[in-house]
C-alpha cells in the first residue's frame, strides 16, 4: 500500500506566499532528501547563486520523480507563469530570469534539480566569464584536482585571476569573470591556446582529443563548449545524481589538498557558504585584452 503524502505545504515570501505541493516527496531517496528540505535549502543557496543566474539564459533540467527518475531539459518557461516571475524572449524562447527568491523556489518546486546558465547576458553579444571545461575521460579519476591546478597555475603565470569549481558531476570548471570586450570567437582561442599548450607541456595527463573513446585515461579540456548562448552549470547549482552534489567555487588551497567533488552536497552546502562566501562573486573581473594581444602574437 502506497503511504499517504502530506498535504501541500505554504511558505511566505514576503507578501508572497508559494505552495509546495507532494513536501514530502523524496528527491534524493539515498540522503533522504525530500521536495521541502530541497526548496528549503534553495532559500539558502540563493544569495550566492543568483547573482550567476540573474539576466543570463536559463536551461533547467526537470526531474518530477527525484534525481534518478525521468528527466527533461527546459528553456521555455513552464506555463502558467507566475505574476512575480519576470521571463524575457529571444530567438522565440520565453526565457524565465532567475533573479529572485520568489523565482528559484518556485523553479524548485517544479521539480528543477539542475540550473544552467550561458556565459553572456541576455541581448548581450558580448561574455562576462570565460570557462574552461576539464573533463575526465574516467568515471572515477584521482587526478582530476592535480589537473586543475596545472590551470591555475598557467593562468597565474599570465598574471590572471581565476576561480576552479566543481561541476556536480565528476569535472572541474575554471571561471574568470572578465571585463566585456574580447568576443567569443577571441576567448575561444584563448581556451584553444591554453588547452594545446598544456597538452604538449603534460601529453600524460591532458588531450584536447573530441572523441571520448580516443582519449584513453587522458584529461579532456574542453575549450570547444564555449559558445553564444550555450549554458553550463551555475555556480552552486544542485545535480541531479547519487549524493547530491552542488556546483561549487573552491580555493586554490582546497584544490591542492586533493578533495573530492562529491564532498560538497546539499547536506553541507548552504554551512560552507556561510564559512567561505561566494569566491567567484569575490573575484575582481580580468582585463584580457593585453594577454589576447600577446597570444596573437605568438
Amino acid at each position: 500500500m502506497t503511504p499517504a503524502m502530506m498535504s501541500p505545504v505554504a511558505l511566505r515570501l514576503g507578501e508572497r506566499e508559494l505552495t509546495i505541493s507532494h513536501p514530502d516527496k523524496l528527491l534524493w531517496p539515498d540522503l533522504g532528501i525530500d521536495k521541502l528540505q530541497y526548496v528549503r535549502t534553495l532559500a539558502d543557496l540563493a544569495p550566492y547563486m543568483l547573482p550567476h543566474t540573474e539576466g543570463r539564459y536559463l536551461t533547467t533540467i526537470r526531474f518530477p520523480e527525484g534525481y534518478a527518475g525521468k528527466s527533461f531539459y527546459q528553456k521555455n518557461a513552464p506555463a502558467p507563469v507566475p505574476e512575480f516571475v519576470r521571463t524575457e524572449t529571444e530567438g522565440g524562447i520565453r526565457y524565465v530570469v532567475l533573479d529572485s527568491l520568489p523565482t528559484l523556489l518556485w523553479m524548485g518546486s517544479l521539480y528543477a534539480l539542475e540550473f544552467h546558465v550561458s556565459c553572456e547576458r541576455i541581448g548581450q553579444p558580448l561574455p562576462d566569464r570565460w570557462i574552461l571545461d576539464i573533463d575526465p575521460s574516467l568515471e572515477v579519476e584521482p587526478r582530476i584536482m592535480e589537473a586543475a591546478d596545472k590551470v591555475g597555475d598557467l593562468l597565474h603565470s599570465l598574471g590572471l585571476e581565476a576561480v576552479p569549481k566543481t561541476s556536480g558531476a565528476t569535472g572541474i570548471q575554471v571561471v574568470m569573470r572578465i571585463e566585456p570586450g574580447p568576443s567569443y570567437d577571441d576567448l575561444r582561442r584563448f581556451g584553444k591556446f591554453i588547452s594545446e599548450y598544456l597538452t604538449a607541456k603534460d601529453p600524460q595527463l591532458f588531450t584536447v582529443e573530441r572523441l571520448k573513446k580516443n582519449r584513453g585515461s587522458l584529461i579532456y579540456l574542453d575549450y570547444l563548449q564555449y559558445y553564444p548562448g550555450r549554458t553550463l552549470a551555475a555556480a552552486y547549482t544542485p545535480r541531479a545524481r547519487p549524493g547530491a552534489p552542488v556546483s561549487t567555487p573552491l580555493g586554490w588551497d582546497e584544490v591542492r589538498a586533493n578533495p573530492r567533488p562529491s564532498d560538497f552536497n546539499l547536506l553541507n552546502i548552504a554551512a560552507r557558504l556561510r564559512q567561505r562566501g561566494d569566491l567567484i562573486g569575490q573575484m575582481r573581473p580580468q582585463r584580457l585584452a593585453d594577454v589576447l594581444s600577446g597570444i596573437g602574437r605568438t
